[in-house]
């Protein structure tokens, strides 16, 4: 069979994302992997004879992964005071000895890992099989103590056996992600059988869908340094003007989940430094919020907005389906007034897919500002009304502050994919031309896998705790969503070299791309990530001459 010929054999079986359809490909948020399709690709007479090196066929046409559009761009009426401060940059000092003192640390760490590989193997496996052993004889004390104090009815179902959340399709990524550390193995098997012996527990949440870092296992006592950190954001955060560049300069590195909600609204230009102001500004912004749903809701079921709010109505439940919290009627309909209030406030785009996904960081982020406990099972009916409505209102503004300045990923053609897609090849091809002749020997061409890291800013491609922490350094960043993400991505990219050259076709190299086995990362993984993303910007942000061949 031809190489193009498989290449429309694989589009036709997986149907990738294309907005403004409706079928998706998803990535680590979503069920990654179909078995199906797997067992169709790898049967013996379909698996292609590996492509001769040559010339890449004529790059597939921008109209498959545009959606159409039209009408002229509203860019709103938001305080233009406080988007001045996007043109401030970063002490480039503090931030490259932060980057390359993650790079060290990770390093360091790889080695202790390596050296612990090399131990005799015998007594290694001895070592893991007491250590199960252990922890099952302690589970089944643990059963039988909770089966003396209540009766277990003999026909209950446990959510783990039933859960639609327990997806054959993570396969694929369990099996090749790599894991983080011997605890996280064996922490996790614990907590599975606990799941289905005990009755009247929440439904299981798969690893890609949790929101504490998998780096460690439960809610680790903060360390002395997290406390010294937490500290200094307190401080400045006190103050009656808060310093928006100190504040930068602290998030970079991410940020504190107490002081996350503030830092956000602040950095993203909703609200103002002076701290006099700020409850004015909530109040003022949230009533004009509501006076948009009381003037444009209704308008919905009109014949010129039927087709966006449909297309809304289909995208919303797909938005994070692995997390509960997102398939609460309440939330769904509180992401369709925000997305729809959105679209009809900027008419050049409309909606487009993929918008949806960027609700949900602010959301969850805001829902932490009002809860302690862990989200992703979290009953939002248990909050008052009054909190609740704070909640869609700060995350209606502050996605539509993060929309103003990727705007034209959004408008008729999506320029603004097409050239970051564009700046994303050649700089592969600069860092990494290994990688990049790899693709272009399969006829892979980066708009077939990079459209969605765009047009999506990697959220279907890292779990959503992750994203959570990469904008912490987007926020901290000049034009961090438009500017840096483009070199994110090409680090990113890199990160799977070596998965990527293994693969010797076209349907291999797309599956691979389109679900790279991130379920395990955490806050570690992604520190390597924008570590390595600054080291890019240094070196060709402001060097044309080295950017291009």
């Amino acid at each position: 069979m031809s190489s193009d010929g498989n290449k429309k054999q694989f589009w036709k079986r997986n149907a990738a994302k294309v907005p403004g359809s409706i079928q998706h490909v998803y990535g680590a948020q979503h069920p990654p992997f179909d078995p199906l399709l797997h067992a169709n690709l790898i049967k013996a007479g379909n698996k292609p004879p590996p492509a001769t090196p040559g010339k890449p066929k004529k790059a597939t046409t921008f109209q498959e992964f545009e959606s159409i559009t039209s009408d002229a761009w509203d860019v709103g009426d938001d305080d233009d005071e406080l988007l001045a401060m996007a043109a401030q940059n970063l002490n480039i000092e503090v931030v490259m000895e932060t980057a390359n003192k993650v790079i060290e640390n990770h390093s360091k760490q790889q080695e202790r890992q390596r050296q612990d590989d090399t131990t005799e193997p015998g007594q290694g496996e001895e070592d893991a099989q007491e250590e199960v052993a252990a922890e099952e004889l302690e589970e089944e004390d643990e059963y039988l103590r909770v089966e003396e104090v209540e009766a277990i009815s003999p026909d209950a179902s446990f959510a783990s056996q039933s859960s639609p959340y327990a997806d054959s399709r993570l396969v694929k990524s369990h099996s090749e992600a790599p894991i983080g550390s011997p605890r996280d193995a064996a922490g996790e098997r614990p907590g599975l059988h606990r799941q289905r012996s005990l009755p009247h527990r929440p439904p299981v949440i798969p690893l890609v869908a949790r929101m504490a870092d998998q780096n460690t296992s439960g809610t680790p006592a903060m360390t002395e340094r997290e406390a010294s950190r937490l500290d200094k954001f307190k401080q400045l955060l006190a103050g009656p003007n808060t310093d928006l560049e100190e504040l930068r300069k602290l998030s970079w590195s991410g940020i504190p989940r107490q002081v996350r909600p503030i830092a956000w609204k602040l950095l993203s230009g909703y609200l103002p430094a002076n701290a006099e102001r700020r409850e004015s500004v909530l109040q003022r912004k949230r009533q004009e919020y509501f006076g948009f749903i009381q003037q444009y809701y209704d308008s919905r079921n009109d014949e010129h907005h039927q087709d966006t709010y449909r297309q809304i109505h289909i995208d919303i439940p797909r938005t994070n389906p692995l997390i509960p919290l997102f398939q609460q009627a309440s939330v769904q309909e509180i992401f369709e007034r925000i997305l729809f209030i959105w679209a009809i406030r900027h008419p050049a785009s409309g909606y487009v897919q993929g918008i949806n996904d960027l609700v949900t960081p602010f959301f969850v982020v805001f829902v932490f500002e009002y809860i302690e406990e862990e989200v992703e099972n979290f009953d939002v009916s248990s909050l008052q009304e009054e909190a609740l409505r704070n909640i869609e209102a700060d995350s209606f503004w502050c996605m539509s502050k993060l929309l103003d300045g990727i705007q034209d990923n959004y408008t008729f053609a999506q320029p603004g994919i097409q050239r970051k897609v564009k700046a994303l090849e050649e700089l592969v091809s600069r860092i990494d031309e290994s990688v990049h002749r790899h693709m272009q020997q399969y006829e892979v061409e980066y708009l077939q896998f990079a459209f969605r890291w765009m047009n999506n800013l990697l959220m279907r491609e890292l779990p959503l705790r992750c994203t959570i922490r990469l904008w912490d350094t987007y926020q901290a960043e000049p034009e961090g969503f438009s500017h840096f993400h483009l070199y994110v991505c090409a680090a990113f990219l890199v990160r799977w070299r070596k998965e990527i050259l293994e693969e010797r076709d076209f349907q291999g190299l797309m599956i691979l791309l389109q679900n790279l086995p991130t379920m395990h990362w955490g806050n570690e993984e992604v520190s390597v990530l924008l570590a390595e993303a600054y080291r890019l910007k240094f070196a060709f942000a402001d060097a044309p001459n080295h950017y291009k061949r």
